[in-house]
């Protein structure tokens, strides 16, 4: 087990920190660095998880390959200066960032299952009555939100993005979406996983062409369970950051600044981390 990167360095260089990556401009690149860092309730947490980034990193490099569509990676080779953060980086085209978080759900739960019980829609998106939490849909759904740089994204109907964006991009934000959605959740089948949700980001090309950006399918921006503990009714055991968040909601105020997680909490998480990396990629996390 590596030690933990909660912050990269790069001497000479203005970094943007989000609350897990560190981005670095290189003129016509980007440099996205994939650190420990952990967040939880729009929130860092003091302490991070060892393996994290590079395991969110080599998770996102599998999809990229595994889906085929054009995105935004140009390297994986450190540049100059960056050779100590191999294995958690990508250098990537600069795109117009699209200001839309484009979520898909396949099943009722988070924050889905609680606009469901309000108004029995998501996001606009009227469903069956009877459902409950963690039921699955009978069609996978584009439920977008705002792409908020502080505190909560808010959701969107399909109607507001097109607004937003004009109807062509809208179309093509929500068929690309759910198409990506429907190939991941059939290979995670295949493993013995559910993907529950996702969320995806896209850019745009100079030239107006939308590519995928950003993390794919990893743990911190999808929910997987594991198919033999899925029950309909309650909310399953998964490979996201719920257990953190489990744990916090018993132990923190949320007003307070948040505690250091205990040992035992760090090393479960990293071993669902690991635990998602190997079932989806049939690969030996090293």
């Amino acid at each position: 087990m590596q030690q933990v990167l909660l912050q990269s360095q790069v001497p000479g260089l203005p970094c943007r920190r989000g609350k897990v990556r560190d981005i670095y401009d290189l003129g016509e690149r980007l440099v996205l660095v994939a650190t420990d860092r952990l967040s939880a309730f729009d929130v860092i947490l003091p302490n991070g998880i060892p393996d994290k980034g590079r395991i969110l990193t080599a998770l996102t490099l599998f999809w990229l390959e595994f889906l085929g569509i054009e995105n935004h990676l140009l390297s994986t080779e450190p540049p100059p200066g960056f050779e100590a953060l191999a294995g958690r980086l990508c250098v990537v085209r600069k795109t117009q960032v699209v200001p839309i978080e484009c979520v898909v759900r396949g099943y009722l739960v988070g924050s889905g299952w609680k606009e469901y019980q309000r108004c029995q829609s998501v996001c606009g998106v009227a469903l069956p009555a009877g459902l409950r939490q963690a039921s699955r849909l009978p069609e996978p759904i584009f439920t977008p939100t705002t792409k908020a740089e502080h505190g909560h994204d808010q959701p969107l109907t399909y109607e507001q993005v097109c607004q937003m964006v004009g109807d062509p991009l809208a179309a093509q934000l929500r068929d690309r979406s759910l198409d990506l959605f429907r190939r991941a959740a059939d290979h995670a089948a295949r493993v013995g996983l559910l993907l529950a949700d996702t969320k995806l980001e896209w850019g745009l090309l100079p030239e107006g062409r939308l590519i995928l950006i950003d993390e794919v399918l990893t743990p911190d921006s999808s929910r997987f369970w594991p198919a033999d503990a899925y029950q309909e009714g309650s909310n399953p055991p998964s490979f996201d950051k719920q257990y953190v968040r489990d744990w916090l909601e018993q132990h923190w105020d949320r007003q307070s600044p948040p505690p250091e997680l205990p040992p035992e909490v760090v090393l479960r998480t990293r071993e669902k981390y690991v635990e998602a990396y190997e079932r989806l990629t049939g690969r030996r996390w090293e």
